[in-house]
């Protein structure tokens, strides 16, 4: 499969003796912010004139890849030029995040990214090649993918607090899997053990489709996945959903409860999408880029479309994102710490 492919069709004034004014100069100014950005005043306002570019982190067809697809075509729409998606996957997601965080602040190269590359990473490497909050432009977030957590259905707990009395009566002997050492789903485990009083082992895999059948023979009897995830597992009855660890429920489980409602408060962990540029990307160009994400976002076939993929529908803008990326990196940071996962 090829690494990129196309998702929808696709003066200066001068004269002696001339002494600028105030006003003047400070039109000056902000023209020559534009210019060092990579765009001048009339590009911005024209803007976009040509496909733009977005790389994403993960493999091509991951939830993350095929979410932000959807949003994308949809927001094609809005402005009125093709986006090209450029996976570029590899380390927890940090060589394609690099990438763009590095790329010329021209609104022409963009970035999907999550909560993996933009918060849990700066505890779990030491070089992460870029630095979250200040190479990015955060332009929104627009989805979250609460973890779901889910036991084999031949096991006894059927509510998440006959799996809290069932794990302390059986300490270290529920195995939980996952798709890697600091994954949302590894930390999802380790939060719940933090949380609890617990003690599960954790058992990485490289992949999810390794997982599903130690899952199904009850070698590896628990999770905390995403949806997308687990799907199969619960429509054919072999994995019962206990809780949904996010402040309400999914609307594509309208009868699991939410871990709070289930008794354990606190307990929130999600993979969460947000769209961002390089960083000093002119404001003008964020403001239409948020602009036609909101529009996506609102738009019933996309928030359907979200909904089938496992993902909540969710608009923020991009001082909110900022400081939701703060906060994620403070409480992620904690939970690694407790952990003791040495810094790759």
């Amino acid at each position: 499969m090829a690494r990129c492919s196309k998702i929808a069709d696709s003066t200066e004034q001068h004269s002696q003796g001339f002494r600028p004014d105030r006003r003047s100069l400070l039109s000056l100014g902000a023209g020559a912010a534009l210019v060092a950005a990579g765009l001048r005043p009339a590009d911005a306002q024209d803007y976009p004139t040509r496909p733009i570019q977005v790389l994403v982190p993960f493999a091509g067809g991951s939830a993350s890849d095929v979410i932000t697809r959807i949003l994308l075509n949809r927001m094609a729409t809005s402005l009125g030029q093709p986006f090209v998606v450029d996976n570029r996957p590899g380390a927890g997601g940090n060589i394609g995040t690099a990438a763009a965080a590095h790329a010329a602040p021209d609104g022409y190269t963009l970035l999907m990214s999550t909560s993996g590359p933009l918060a849990a990473n700066k505890s779990l490497f030491r070089e992460l090649g870029y630095d979250p909050l200040k190479d990015l432009a955060p332009i929104g977030l627009f989805a979250t993918l609460p973890n779901v957590v889910v036991i084999n259905s031949k096991l006894p707990p059927k509510s998440l607090g006959e799996l809290i009395d069932y794990a302390k009566a059986h300490p270290r002997e529920l195995n939980y899997g996952t798709v890697g050492v600091g994954s949302s789903q590894h930390l999802a485990g380790a939060y719940f053990e933090q949380l609890t009083g617990t003690e599960i082992t954790h058992v990485p895999y490289r992949n999810i489709s390794n997982y599903t059948p130690d899952f199904i023979s009850g070698q590896v009897p628990l999770g905390f996945q995403l949806l997308p995830n687990v799907i199969g597992l619960i429509r054919n009855g072999d994995a019962r959903p206990l809780a949904v660890a996010s402040d309400k429920r999914m609307t594509a489980l309208p009868d699991v409860p939410t871990a709070a409602e289930a008794g354990l408060k606190d307990y929130e962990s999600a993979a969460w999408l947000a769209l961002l540029a390089p960083g000093n990307t002119d404001k003008a160009v964020v403001d239409k880029l948020y602009k036609a994400m909101v529009e996506a976002v609102n738009d019933p076939k996309v928030r359907t479309l979200f909904v089938e993929q496992g993902a909540e529908p969710l608009v923020m803008d991009p001082q909110g994102l900022t400081n939701f990326m703060t906060s994620e990196t403070t409480k992620w940071a904690g939970i690694i710490k407790k952990i003791g996962i040495e810094p790759m």
